[in-house]
């Protein structure tokens, strides 16, 4: 089993010179726990490993969080905090008492749980980052920067990897980011996923919302995942699922606040009338997409009714990935407004918004761009638009329109 190299190492390395405590956030399996194993070996400051999904650690950090620290002194790296938010305030009066960058390493996988106790205990002294499965720049071996539409840049970025056709694409799709898969640990992706869902998210959902039908629960993550990549429906989820919508809209809730799901919000702005409200539903591992809605292989996933919604899935977590790895956050949105006029991504960086649509197809037709007019109203100026496409190379419309493939994404 190989080692990948996360893009966020050199990232949490610097943070940690600076905050006395960092927070690394995301589902369960994805790598957390292992980079800062390894991190630790290298930094050889002695820093102990404590984790709380041992009973005996988690009760002591529960009932008596003072004489945890004590005997668990800094620095020290505490895996899956959550299960003891009482240790916040015993960290704050550390923090307080000593400044000490790097004292704290913590991870957690239930970031709402956690959120509340950092906000109270350790707002200004804790640096939150969050982790999701393997991007394509990890998994390439290629530097991870934040996806901008400058063409210099892009061309740099598309060196360091390999052009592949649309078929590999789908492929690297359905076979998704878990480090356990790609790592080479095990081969077989089905069992991989339906240990993941069945396991951990099932664990997870049952700590955080008490009794739960696991049956429903699967039919619901189910019914989730065939919304990929489309505009959020409760109605539709439920209806599928045979739950409410509060139940529906609860789960979604829960699917969030572990790091499965994200959306992608439409973009609002005074000058521009008549949009939509609602947002977009994205996993941030395609291949559990994949696994949930039954594909039976990569070839069947591109030829199928799903095909552009995965793909558009995809696109969108590689990109906020992009950001995530730098420890930045994502300005991303979408545009519809009720005349159906759609942009499937809006990048807004320095003060300005950069149009982006994703086709599946090698050879994109110009018309596609015409879209990116209605932002003209918008009080930002538009910036450089792209198709990302499944092209085999970098190339341009015009000055102001890239066509980008998404493997260099």
């Amino acid at each position: 089993m190989r080692y990948i190299r996360r893009a966020m190492e050199d990232t949490f390395l610097r943070l940690s010179k600076e905050f006395p405590a960092l927070l690394l956030t995301g589902p369960r399996q994805v790598g957390k726990t292992t980079m800062l194993q390894k991190l630790a070996e290298e930094e050889n400051t002695g820093r102990e490993y404590v984790t709380l999904d041992d009973l005996t650690e988690r009760e002591m950090a529960k009932n008596d969080p003072k004489m945890f620290l004590q005997i668990h002194k800094p620095p020290v790296f505490i895996d899956e905090v959550q299960y003891a938010p009482e240790l916040f305030t015993y960290i704050k009066i550390h923090i307080d008492q000593n400044h000490t960058p790097g004292d704290f390493w913590l991870t957690g996988s239930q970031v709402f749980k956690l959120m509340d106790g950092v906000q109270e205990s350790l707002a200004g002294r804790v640096c939150l980052l969050h982790m999701s499965s393997l991007s394509q720049a990890e998994i390439c071996g290629a530097v991870t920067e934040p996806f901008v539409l400058d063409f210099d840049k892009l061309s740099l970025r598309m060196r360091e990897r390999k052009a592949i056709d649309t078929p590999a694409i789908y492929q690297r799709i359905f076979g998704g980011g878990m480090p356990a898969l790609i790592s080479g640990q095990y081969t077989d992706r089905r069992m991989v996923y339906s240990g993941y869902v069945s396991t951990y998210i099932d664990r997870d959902v049952k700590e955080i919302s008490g009794t739960i039908d696991s049956l429903k629960f699967m039919s619901f993550v189910t019914a989730a995942a065939a919304l990929a990549g489309q505009m959020l429906n409760y109605k539709t989820i439920a209806d599928t699922a045979g739950i409410d919508m509060v139940s529906a809209k609860n789960w979604l809730g829960i699917l969030e606040r572990l790091g499965i799901i994200f959306y992608l919000h439409p973009y609002s702005n005074n000058m521009l009338k008549r949009m939509v409200t609602k947002p977009k539903l994205y996993f941030y591992d395609s291949g559990l997409v994949a696994y949930l809605t039954k594909w039976s292989d990569s070839d069947t996933l591109m030829n199928g009714a799903m095909s552009g919604a995965i793909l558009e899935n995809f696109v969108v977590s590689e990109v906020v990935k992009s950001y995530l790895n730098c420890g930045l956050e994502p300005f991303i949105y979408y545009y519809r407004d009720k005349d159906t006029k759609e942009i499937d991504i809006l990048l807004e960086d320095s003060g300005r918004l950069y149009p982006m649509e994703i086709k599946k197809t090698a050879m994109p037709d110009k018309r596609l761009t015409r879209v990116f007019g209605v932002i003209d109203k918008a009080t930002l100026e538009r910036g450089t638009g792209a198709v990302l496409c499944t092209t085999d190379r970098l190339s341009a419309f015009d000055s102001e329109n890239l066509i980008v493939p998404v493997w260099g994404i």
